[in-house]
């Protein structure tokens, strides 16, 4: 059955078509009487205007947009929950893009973002922000609003966490509870977040233990659980002489995927290896043995890049761009909870 047009509201309910639009726009500017006319023919024919044929013309839709690394990861999950907290509020739409840490992939949407002429994008990007693409969106007025990810660029707003001081936390606890032999797992080391945890966390070691300490890496091509058991399979293949004590990872999924190898090749956690995660998700706290984990506002960041985004949209050339950046919380569970004793 066909959609009615505005036209055949109009012409059943006995008014011009620029009456319908005020009846649907400014009702306030329509008699009482002709405006119950018009609504009741709206219903009766189950007329639905067509919002983006009026958003074309006005040159702006009510969408924005967030493109996140990994869709499956409730981080990012937890991200998209509170930015649609905040375009929900401004009557706005969230359109919900994964760029599955691909540059191509990433330039793709962007191009059919600009053609569907979003009001602004949301976006933790695949590299460090210097795709010109990106640039091109700014230039042509588009607000860009980096989440997760500190802009390097004074010309967009950015929300981050202090990934560095993520990674000290969790070196600091398991150099606490009396580990020396430390892992840490994560990659691709092309990823801001894996190389800033790396770092907070060796730095830790070396200034719990000293210049000898050293932290071993396992490197993995992505940050999900199936990298975590083939990480864990790495580890768990090692002399137990030579194998590490406490693996920090570069996020929960990964940490998730390692408890999982551990335990189906009988080395229990935390009696021969600890485990500490990064992100909080739900799932952490919920494992057969709870994951220690750095907890990042995970929400809190959604909601504030799009706060950032909205104002930047709605203040023009009077905006300030802004660079928030939330500490991270150690949070301890039972999978590092106990002190090693060294053998």
């Amino acid at each position: 059955m066909p959609t009615a047009s505005i036209k055949e509201v109009a012409r059943q309910a006995g008014v011009s078509i620029g009456t319908v639009s005020n009846v649907l726009n400014h009702p306030h500017v329509v008699a009482p009487a002709t405006r119950q006319r018009v609504l009741g023919v709206i219903e009766r024919l189950g007329y639905v205007r067509n919002d983006s044929a009026r958003q074309l013309r006005a040159g702006r839709s009510r969408i924005i947009s967030i493109m996140v690394l990994d869709v499956a990861n409730p981080f990012f999950t937890d991200v998209v929950r509170g930015a649609e907290a905040s375009a929900e509020e401004h009557g706005l739409v969230v359109m919900v893009c994964d760029s599955g840490n691909s540059v191509a992939r990433e330039r793709r949407y962007l191009d059919m973002l600009e053609e569907q002429r979003v009001q602004g994008v949301l976006i933790t990007p695949v590299d460090d922000g210097q795709d010109s693409r990106l640039g091109q969106f700014v230039r042509r007025g588009t607000p860009v609003v980096f989440v997760d990810r500190e802009a390097r660029q004074r010309n967009r707003c950015s929300v981050a966490v202090d990934d560095v001081l993520g990674g000290r936390l969790a070196g600091d606890h398991l150099a606490e509870r009396g580990h020396r032999r430390i892992a840490f797992v994560g990659g691709p080391f092309t990823t801001r977040q894996v190389v800033d945890r790396h770092e907070g966390c060796s730095a830790a070691l070396v200034g719990r233990i000293g210049a000898s300490a050293h932290l071993l890496v396992v490197s993995t091509a992505c940050l999900t659980v199936a990298a975590g058991r083939r990480a864990g399979e790495d580890i768990a293949d090692l002399p137990t002489q030579r194998r590490p004590t406490a693996v920090f990872c570069a996020n929960d999924l990964l940490a998730l995927g390692l408890l999982q190898t551990m335990t189906q090749r009988g080395i229990t956690v935390p009696n021969e290896i600890a485990i500490v995660g990064y992100d909080d998700i739900e799932f952490a706290g919920a494992a057969a043995v709870p994951l220690s984990s750095i907890r990042q506002p995970r929400e809190q960041l959604g909601r504030t890049a799009a706060q950032l985004l909205l104002e930047e949209i709605n203040d023009g050339g009077t905006h300030q761009h802004r660079h928030v950046v939330f500490k991270p919380q150690l949070v301890v569970r039972r999978s590092s909870s106990q002190r090693h004793q060294a053998a």
